[in-house]
Order: C-alpha cells, then structure tokens, then sequence
C-alpha cells in the first residue's frame, strides 16, 4: 500500500510561559532576519518537548487510533499534520487532501452564520465554490442544526459547532481524515452517524486518524494504534495489543501508588475522611467486570452542626465525561442534624454496567441547597472496568443477538 503520511523524527516543542514564548520569538525573528539560525536542538528556559523524535507511517485506506494521557503530545501530532504548526525538527509527509476536525470552532468566524461559514470552512479545506454549492444539502442535512443555520456561530454551542464541522470536513472529500476528541462533544445521535459516515470512508479506502480517550471505540474501528507518552511513541501496532498494555500498565501504576487526587474544595464544615470502591465481597479494589455489583463508601466527619446534607458521587470517563452521577436528594432521602464530631458512613450501592475503560469518581458532600458545598474531591480515585465482549459508548447494555433465518 502507498503511504499517505509519513513522520520521520519529528520534535515539537513549547514554552510554558506566555512571557518567554513572546521573547523568544522576537529573538528567532530578528536572528532569521540578521541570517542566524537558531539551535532547534536546545531548549531554552521554560521550554519542553511536546513530542519527542516520533516517527511512524500510516498507509492508504488504515484507520491509526492515537492514544495516551492528556498532555502526551496526541493533539500537536494532528496539528503538525494538517500544517497549523510546524516542527521543530523532523519530516512531515503528506500525500492527498486533509481534512481536520481538531478543535471545536476551529475555522469559523463568530460573526458569520453558520451557513456562511460552510463556504469559509470549506474554502479552508480546499474545496472550490462550486464543490460547496454542489454538496452544501448533504452538509446541511448532516450537520442536522436545523434554523440554527442562519444564525451567527458566537450563539451556537460547542456540540452545534462540532455537527457543522465534521459535516463540512467530510463532505470536502479528503483523501485523510483528522479527528480529535472533539466528538465526543456531541451527543449519542450524531456520534453515531459520525461513526458510520467514518466507515464508509473505510470502505471507500479514505486514509483516518483518530485521536480518543474512548478506548471501545478505538480498538472498534482502527485497523493500528499508537500509545504516545510524554511526546514519545510507547508502542506501535494492533489495537488489541496497545490498548491491553495502556490498561495493564494503568492498573500498574493504580497499585504502585496512592490514587493521584485532584482539586479539592467546600467551606470543610464537612468532609470526607475516607473514599473506596469495593466489590460484592466488600473488598476494595480498583478492577471491576462490567455488569458486577459495586459499592462506593465514603466515611464523613461533621466538624460544625450540619442540617440534611446532600451525599452524592459523580463517574467521569478518562477524557473527563460525566457517564453516571447520584446524589441522596435524587433519591428523595431527608436527614436530620449532625452533630460536632459525628462520623458516619455513605454507601452507594450500584451495577457497574459500564464498557470497558478507564474511569475515575468525584464524591462530594453539599449543603440542602445543592449549591454550595462542604466538601468536594475530584478525581478521589479511578478504577478500571473490563468488558470481555467488544463495544462502544459508555452503557454495557448487555445486549444479546439472535437471528432467524426464512423468518
């Protein structure tokens, strides 16, 4: 097969001060105009590798997962490729026309309607006016944002955004295919006929990369996937055998150490002492089977009198999604006065029919208004959720199959 995109040795790298980086571009401007060239092997000052000598090549027709923690250099990578930035060092190869969905509103004007902003767009991604014209009905029936076409895109929301862009790149006809995670800003409906315009593409023998924290959909439709940490390339090939080793070496690092908390915050009137997921056996761990009954504790201590406090849990996936939250007054539960230095236990008791993947819980205790809060822990622990059959989303329906043949 001919290669389509090839990155020889490419590095990237940034600033992590808005200072520096304007001072050095001033720098790199004059020493360019003076005839100098600059070092691209020295990082200066604040300056780190976003990607790091990364190299592979996607051939025509593959569909290349890429995958990683945030931070690890995935949405550089696509911006390298579609020529929004340049390496630093290395070779980009491009053969055939791109078309890129890497961030939501990247490439409309706020001030022009959607409608308007179609033949922007489309003008960006190469297509030729009289291509537009041809093809705006099917842009606009995918796009599907009905009277919301005629109004400026400042008003529209980021999943209304994501709709009209995706409809415009696919529908510029590209030989290559870039998408971010941005889909997942949309909802089920569109994600599904994402899904299935990306496998007609397949099946027309377009060329796709894929950037997700969606693992199922991953492994689901990508023919290779590559695993980027901390800008370097950590393994190469098929899905099953990447995405096995990202979880195995999460579940790894899960039981190294202490689970890596987040942001903390609430007026501490009340707070959690302690937060565990435990399986039917009520033993704690942080792997469970899809479908298993599940039990989330969290020990409370009142440090002032509090009145009908509201207890509740929010599940996020990997890429920060909310998939399931609960809380005690959804549940229509009244309790009376705590008291100074009282303890007491919570447990949400669920079935974790959730798919395969990565996902992390945020409990939190409120006041009876729901607005201010006593005590809220992101990211307080994450666990790992094992689904032996393959599917997409985040809700294992468990479905089962059955076909009659001469029905």
């Amino acid at each position: 097969m001919d290669t389509v995109i090839g990155i020889e040795h490419v590095s990237k790298k940034y600033c992590r001060s808005l200072k520096h980086t304007m001072l050095y571009g001033v720098q790199d401007i004059a020493r360019n105009a003076a005839g100098l060239t600059s070092n691209p092997e020295r990082l200066r000052k604040g300056e780190f590798w976003a990607l790091d000598d990364v190299s592979f090549e996607v051939k025509r027709g593959e569909t290349l997962g890429i995958i990683g923690a945030n931070g690890s250099g995935k949405t550089t990578l696509l911006k390298l490729i579609n020529g929004i930035l340049l390496p630093d060092k290395g070779k980009i190869e491009i053969q055939g026309r791109v078309g890129a969905l890497i961030e939501v509103g990247a490439g409309f004007h706020p001030l022009l309607t959607g409608r308007e902003n179609i033949y922007v767009n489309g003008a960006i991604l190469g297509m030729s006016r009289r291509e537009i014209d041809e093809k705006f009905d099917e842009i606009e029936d995918f796009a599907d944002i009905g009277e919301f076409l005629d109004v400026p895109v400042k008003h529209y929301s980021s999943g209304m955004y994501v709709r009209l862009g995706f409809a415009v790149a696919v529908h510029s006809e590209p030989d290559i295919l870039l998408i971010d995670e941005v889909l997942a800003v949309g909802d089920e409906q569109f994600q599904r006929r994402c899904i299935n315009k990306i496998s007609k593409m397949q099946e027309d023998g377009k060329t796709i990369m894929l950037v997700s924290h969606a693992l199922t959909t991953v492994e689901g439709i990508c023919s290779k996937v590559i695993e980027l940490d901390k800008g370097k390339v950590k393994t190469n090939g098929i899905p099953e055998r990447v995405i096995d080793e990202y979880l195995s070496r999460l579940d790894r690092d899960l039981q190294k150490s202490e689970k890596s908390a987040g942001r903390r915050w609430g007026t501490g009137e009340a707070e959690i002492l302690d937060f565990g997921l435990f399986n039917g056996s009520r033993e704690r761990t942080d792997r469970v089977t899809s479908g298993d009954e599940t039990i989330f504790i969290m020990r409370v201590k009142f440090n002032t009198q509090v009145k009908n406090p509201i207890f509740g849990i929010l599940i996020k996936s990997e890429g920060g999604i909310v998939v399931y939250g609960t809380n005690s007054r959804w549940r229509h539960m009244h309790f009376d006065t705590f008291e100074v230095g009282e303890e007491v236990k919570v447990i949400f008791k669920q079935k974790m029919q959730l798919t395969a993947g990565v996902y992390h819980v945020d409990p939190a205790i409120a006041y009876s208004d729901g607005i201010t809060f006593y005590d809220w822990q992101e990211r307080a622990l994450e666990f790992i959720v094992e689904l032996p059959v393959q599917t997409t989303g985040f809700a294992n329906l468990d479905s089962q199959i059955s076909i009659t043949r001469n029905a």
